[in-house]
């Protein structure tokens, strides 16, 4: 790449470099396409493997077809222009189809007898009592709440601008930064197909708030099969961010992807992107909205406590794994 590519974007050089036709442009697929790639392929396979099993696999198909045809216009577009503009582009529309992608996990994990009994049993032997029951009612405050939320919600935020930031300042870890992030999201994805844990809200949903607070954790078998309703979320419920919330999940959420989690996971790796940038700007603006994201993953009853510290440490072992694999990748 040449130097001026390396230009950060707070300068005029870096704004001419969007547009700067690349003297030595990348030929093939950038190495966080081969990611989602990779999985499209593995999870093509399950879907034939599931089809009589699965609610809508012609519908799945269609969707990787459409995914392979976005995935190869945007690559032939760069190819005819060859700059840094387009070469974000194809990072911006791979993570914007990961909202797409994270539903799917249900249709897959569905099939499979849940585990939520085994996982809030664990929580009770080792807090002794049920954390994701008790938190909100402990703090009651309608500002705790919303701080929690917004913090919840911040995670979208955190994951875009993360990039954003790579690719505006530290371009040449721009495309490590975004296969680390991408890598690591199709990780927790393979484990939430074959885990079926759906945390808190659907699982206290499904046995009663009442049976919960008593200590018993009764095996639900295929519940989930045919079942997507949750508790509401606890908390403030005429704050603005509680009601961003409760919109996001109305939009996306399924019976899917409690254990570890991805929400303290991701953006766990994105606090330690932010380090690994030496901006410490950066890494203290995104600190207490970490916080608040990792308690409200709880407080909302989003996760249990468990999975949320398995968030954190996957998180950590997530980066450090992606980060030596991409040690080699420049943009």
């Amino acid at each position: 790449m040449t130097k001026k590519d390396n230009t950060s974007l707070l300068s005029v050089n870096g704004w001419k470099s969007l547009f700067t036709v690349e003297e030595k442009p990348l030929k093939g697929l950038m190495p966080f396409e081969k990611v989602v790639l990779g999985y499209a392929v593995l999870t093509t396979l399950m879907i034939f493997f599931l089809y009589t099993k699965l609610n809508n696999p012609v519908e799945m198909l269609l969707m990787r077809a459409r995914f392979l045809a976005i995935l190869l216009a945007m690559w032939g577009v760069y190819r005819m222009v060859p700059c840094r503009l387009l070469l974000g582009l194809r990072a911006i529309v791979q993570l914007s189809l990961l909202g797409l992608w994270y539903p799917e996990t249900y249709e897959f994990n569905r099939l499979f007898p849940n585990l939520d009994y085994l996982f809030a049993g664990w929580e009770q032997d080792l807090f002794g009592c049920q954390p994701a029951l008790l938190f909100s009612k402990a703090v009651p405050s309608h500002i705790i709440s919303e701080l929690f939320d917004m913090g919840y919600g911040s995670y979208y935020f955190m994951i875009a601008f993360t990039v954003l930031f790579y690719f505006a300042v530290r371009y040449q870890e721009f495309a490590r930064a975004t296969f680390v992030i991408m890598a690591s999201f199709f990780v927790y994805y393979i484990i939430y197909i074959f885990l079926p844990v759906v945390g808190p809200t659907f699982y206290y949903h499904a046995v009663g708030v009442k049976t919960v607070a008593e200590g018993v954790f009764p095996n639900v078998h295929d519940y989930f099969l045919n079942h997507t309703n949750s508790l509401p979320s606890p908390g403030y419920t005429d704050g603005i961010f509680y009601q961003f919330v409760e919109d996001a999940k109305a939009a996306g959420e399924r019976p899917t992807a409690a254990f570890p989690s991805s929400h303290v996971g991701i953006s766990t790796i994105c606090m330690l992107l932010a380090w690994h940038s030496k901006s410490r700007r950066l890494f203290f603006i995104y600190l207490p909205f970490y916080v608040f994201l990792c308690c409200a993953t709880v407080y909302i009853q989003a996760h249990y406590l468990i999975d949320a510290i398995a968030g954190l440490i996957t998180g950590v072992l997530f980066y450090l794994i992606t980060m030596w694999l991409s040690r080699d990748i420049k943009a």
